[in-house]
């Protein structure tokens, strides 16, 4: 029963075959090889139109870097509440921009708010003053509490964003997700809605480590090459990020796990509804499922060999806690199975 966190998961075998795959083989090192530009040509096909592809370790580093190439003096990038990159990144944005720093904007249930984020941008002013310069908006999709932006939701923070002549950056470390979810085309979820560049994850949806920074724009981040070279996250063996991307891209293999890791999360949510033990917070929309115990219901569960972690009441919640309750997160993944969440809702019951 792990629902810990989709990083918990394992690798799908067509991605483990695929690296095996092209293990015996010689290439172009960092980046150059035929693997990797027809990978690159792969990203064009899936986004619909020409983008410029950077490999980096972690959705951590992709979000830093992104940052790092529309970073600006006294740099300030509005980003909700409890973004990743606001209150998970350990300062790495601040780290690689040299000092650029996020300004929280509200909303309800991780999505910002387009009226509030007009008014945060709006309290800046335009010149160099000492409160900073707003530099970029970064929106998380699925959010990091189980919900998804729909497309019209997107344009609106991007009209926001154009008005003030602000790139928009989207956190898409479980973009599969969003896409299963909601049956739009990537290109309709980013630079067809006004998103400027994209955080593109794999790492959580049955890759080993997959993750890119991709240029949706042609007129952002034209010296990321160069940062990504300075950060230490140019790969030497760049095929073998490919060769994980070829797999994960092949017959759709990306969205049926993130399809799967959506559809366990339902019967998860349903399971948890329906069983005496607990109730959900609110309902999920991609893959996490945040459930509403007691502190001995959880404590049993724990015992019994789940694993989940306590989480935080999030801005937008209107909800009922107990004196003795708490939010608990569950993430299902690709790998999730049937038979967990049936033991779970046994043990609830």
């Amino acid at each position: 029963m792990f629902f810990a966190s989709d990083n918990w998961a394992g690798v799908h075998p067509d991605i483990s075959a695929n690296l095996s795959r092209h293990a015996a083989d010689t290439a172009v090192a960092y980046g150059d090889g035929d693997l990797d530009r027809a990978v690159y040509r792969r990203f064009n096909e899936i986004f619909e139109r020409e983008v410029q592809v950077f490999f980096v370790a972690t959705g951590t580093a992709a979000n830093a870097l992104s940052m790092a190439g529309l970073n600006r003096i006294g740099g300030i990038v509005l980003c909700h509440s409890e973004a990743h990159m606001n209150v998970d990144e350990f300062g790495a944005m601040g780290s690689y921009t040299g000092g650029a720093r996020t300004a929280p904007v509200p909303g309800p249930l991780g999505r910002m708010n387009p009226e509030a984020l007009d008014r945060a941008i709006s309290r800046y002013s335009q010149d160099l003053a000492p409160a900073g310069q707003p530099m970029a908006v970064t929106l998380t999709q699925a959010t990091e509490v189980g919900t998804v932006y729909s497309v019209d939701d997107v344009k609106a923070i991007a009209e926001v964003s154009r008005r003030h002549k602000l790139p928009l950056h989207m956190d898409g470390a479980r973009f599969a997700n969003a896409i299963a979810a909601t049956g739009v085309s990537p290109a309709e979820m980013t630079w067809k809605s006004g998103v400027d560049l994209i955080s593109f994850g794999g790492t959580k949806n049955g890759c080993w480590m997959a993750d890119a920074v991709v240029i949706l724009n042609p007129d952002v981040g034209k010296e990321l090459r160069l940062l990504r070279q300075r950060a230490g996250q140019t790969f030497s063996k760049a095929r073998f990020i490919s060769a994980q991307f070829e797999a994960y891209f092949t017959d759709d293999l990306w969205l049926r796990m993130g399809g799967h890791a959506n559809q366990m999360a339902a019967h998860l949510a349903e399971t948890i509804e329906d069983a005496p033990g607990g109730r959900l917070a609110w309902l999920p929309q991609a893959n996490e499922v945040f459930a509403i115990l007691n502190r001995e219901t959880a404590e049993k569960l724990r015992t019994a060999g789940a694993k989940f972690h306590e989480w935080g009441v999030p801005s937008g919640f209107d909800g009922h806690l107990g004196d003795n309750e708490a939010i608990y997160r569950f993430v299902a993944s690709f790998a999730t199975a049937t038979e967990e969440i049936e033991r779970l809702g046994k043990l609830l019951a």
